[in-house]
């Protein structure tokens, strides 16, 4: 990226914050906004002089179409409502939303490793994911199949559609899984490059403005730039809490989109599979229904319970609330295509 468009992108923050502080009904964080308004101007004159060095002197700054249209939503809907596209933007400062934390039996950090320490996620995600991506194809193929049994009485017909509806479904949330990833990469990879040869031309003054951010998150001011200087000393590790905490982004969850895709895919597709096995076997349909409702509900309810896990509810609640709303769904598709077939024939 050259220094022109460095320019560009620090004008048209200070822009941006000056259009949050306008319209940001949280006196803290319009100070702050007005704060890093006036960062991004310096920083944007360091590019300046860097192009004009080069022979290569700017031109006056008009904001993107993008980054207008952005002003209008946050005109409408607000700056808190819009912060990951904010985000993108290369706002920085929207952790400071979640500032309670600190003040709330959450002491403020005293050096840098202990900010990198508090930033260390727990791998539960991928459990999580696992389970609400088996439920999907649970839920949904056992919608398809009752609803297939009820239009038509052949048993190999149902079991097409249940074949079709686990791929479809599984295919489904692998693009959307790869494309999310993807893109999140993608935005992660982009923002750590600008943040990387601003830390290299001013240290200093990306020190100032994590500085700024962590007191308007209730630290002291002359502790935050004691942290934030002895911060930006080490390139790899400032690189690394700069992401975290100005682009509230974690290095650690950014896994490969395939591999994203891939476990998308079976986990929906194990929990497709449930209710199709019994058509598998080749058995009629009624057989099959009553095997497929038997599978699909103990399953459900299984479900329901490994939710808890992440709700703190109940298990056996959460289990029956599961299968209560299978069932509702099973049986409401079920009566569909029971009149639909009815209708047709």
């Amino acid at each position: 990226m050259n220094h022109r468009h460095h320019w560009r992108q620090e004008k048209q923050t200070a822009w941006l914050y000056r259009v949050l502080a306008a319209h940001e009904k949280e006196r803290r964080m319009r100070r702050l906004f007005l704060k890093l308004s006036g960062q991004a101007e310096a920083q944007a004159r360091l590019w300046d002089a860097q192009c004009r060095a080069e022979g290569a002197p700017t031109r006056p700054f008009k904001p993107s179409l993008r980054a207008r249209l952005l002003a209008s939503l946050v005109a409408v809907f607000g700056p808190r409502a819009l912060r990951p596209a904010l985000a993108s933007m290369k706002i920085r400062g929207l952790s400071a939303y979640s500032s309670r934390q600190l003040r709330a039996g959450h002491p403020a950090p005293g050096s840098a490793e202990e900010i990198g320490r508090r930033h260390r996620t727990v791998a539960g995600g991928n459990l999580r994911a696992a389970v609400f991506g088996i439920n999907d194809g649970l839920l949904s193929n056992t919608s398809l199949i009752l609803g297939m049994a009820g239009a038509n009485g052949d048993a190999q017909v149902v079991a097409t559609a249940g074949i079709a509806g686990l791929l479809a479904g599984a295919l489904s949330m692998a693009a959307g899984e790869y494309v999310s990833m993807r893109s999140q990469r993608e935005l992660f990879e982009y923002q750590i490059d600008l943040e990387r040869a601003e830390l290299a031309l001013y240290p200093e003054q990306e020190a100032e403005e994590l500085a700024v951010i962590y007191a308007a998150r209730g630290m002291g001011l002359d502790q935050a730039r004691r942290v934030t200087r002895q911060m930006v000393k080490d390139p790899s590790q400032a690189l690394d809490l700069l992401a975290r905490e100005e682009l509230g982004l974690n290095p650690d969850d950014l896994g490969s989109a395939w591999g994203a895709a891939l476990f998308s895919f079976l986990a929906f597709g194990s929990g497709a599979l449930i209710p199709l096995s019994p058509f598998l076997l080749q058995l009629d349909v009624q057989s099959g229904v009553r095997l497929a409702v038997l599978l699909a509900g103990t399953s459900l309810f299984a479900v329901g319970a490994l939710l808890s896990l992440f709700t703190g509810r109940s298990a056996l609640l959460g289990g029956v609330r599961m299968t209560a709303i299978g069932a509702a769904a099973g049986a409401v598709t079920y009566a569909i295509g029971k009149y639909a077939g009815v209708e047709v024939g």
